[in-house]
C-alpha cells in the first residue's frame, strides 16, 4: 500500500505540536511520527486529497514556504525504513516487543517478535505500550478477544500468551492483515485470526467477546462503538486507546449510551488508553 507522508516542523511549545497532530488525525492522517525537529504525518495514497492538508490551521502556510512538504513514499520503501529506525521495546518490565534483527530477553515473561514493515502498533506509540499496560494487568485465561485496528497483531499476540482463547484480529490494512499473519507465525501463535475489514465484519455478533482492545482513533471509535458494544458480552471489558486526553469526554459520553460504564485511565503524553465494563 502507498501512502503520502505530511513533514512539517516542531512547535517550541509542545502543546503546539500536540494540537496540530490532533488538527491532522481529525483531517484523516492515521499514524504520525516525531524526530527531534519535525512531525512526520501518514495517510495511505487513497485517503489523501490535497485540501485536507489546507484545511488544517498553518499547514498550507509552511507547504507554501517550503517549510512543510508531502511526500509520496510507494509500499516497497517501508520495510527498509522501519528496519533502519526500529529500536526494541521494554514494557512494564514484562513485555518485550522486538524486531527479527534483535536478541530476545530471557528474563521477561513475554517475548513477541515482530517484523514492523509498515504496520501500526509496534509498541513505540504510548497509545500501544499503554494498551500493552493494561493488558499485563488482566486475566484473559479462556477468553475470546477482538483487537480492532490490530496492526502489527502485537496486542491478540500478547492475549493469546495470556492464555486467550483465540482472538480476532481486524484491520482495513493489508499490510497489517498480512503482517499480523506473519507476526503470529512467528511467534509460534496459531488461535489467531487475522480480518482485513472495518467493525462491519462485527455485523452478525452479539455479545461474543469477553474482552475488545480498540486502539484506533477518536473518530472511528465514536462511528463504531454501537458495534463495538453489542459484540462485548455483559460483563466484558473493553480497552480503548488512540485519542487524547481532552477527547476522553466525548468518549465517556458516547460509550454511556451503550452502557459502557467508565472504569479509570491512564494517560502519556496526554495520549490516552482507558478502561470500560459492559453493565
Amino acid at each position: 500500500m502507498n501512502y503520502y507522508q505530511l513533514k512539517c516542523p516542531k512547535y517550541p511549545d509542545r502543546e503546539q505540536t500536540e494540537i496540530l497532530t490532533a488538527l491532522l488525525a481529525e483531517a484523516g492522517f492515521e499514524s504520525f511520527e516525531e524526530t527531534d525537529t519535525h512531525l512526520l504525518a501518514y495517510i495511505q495514497e487513497k485517503d489523501y486529497e490535497q485540501q485536507m492538508v489546507d484545511r488544517v490551521g498553518g499547514c498550507a502556510e509552511l507547504l507554501s514556504s517550503g517549510e512543510a512538504s508531502v511526500t509520496f513514499i510507494p509500499e516497497q520503501n517501508w520495510n527498509a525504513v522501519w528496519e533502519s529506525n526500529y529500536p526494541p521495546v521494554l514494557i512494564a518490565g514484562q513485555c518485550f516487543i522486538y524486531a527479527p534483527f534483535h536478541e530476545k530477553r530471557p528474563d521477561v515473561k513475554f517475548n513477541i517478535e515482530v517484523h514492523p514493515k509498515m504496520a501500526f502498533g509496534t509498541a513505540h506509540h504510548e497509545t500501544t505500550a499503554q494498551m500493552v499496560e493494561l493488558m499485563l494487568k488482566e486475566d484473559l485465561s479462556g477468553q475470546k478477544i477482538l483487537d480492532m485496528g490490530c496492526g502489527t497483531g502485537v496486542l491478540a499476540i500478547l492475549a493469546s500468551m495470556k492464555g486467550a482463547k483465540e482472538a480476532d484480529a481486524v484491520d482495513n490494512d493489508p499490510w497489517s492483515y498480512n503482517n499480523t499473519l506473519e507476526n503470529a507465525a512467528l511467534n509460534h501463535i496459531h488461535n489467531i485470526n487475522p480480518v482485513l475489514g472495518d467493525a462491519s465484519f462485527l455485523k452478525d455478533k452479539t455479545e461474543v467477546y469477553d474482552t475488545i482492545l480498540a486502539n484506533i482513533n477518536k473518530n472511528i471509535l465514536l462511528r463504531d462503538m454501537l458495534a463495538y458494544a453489542g459484540a462485548l458480552k455483559q460483563g466484558g471489558k473493553i480497552f480503548f486507546s488512540g485519542f487524547y486526553e481532552k477527547d476522553l469526554p466525548d468518549i465517556k459520553t458516547k460509550a454511556i449510551e451503550w452502557h459502557l460504564q467508565y472504569q479509570g485511565h491512564r494517560t502519556r503524553n496526554n495520549w490516552v488508553a482507558a478502561t470500560f465494563i459492559k453493565e
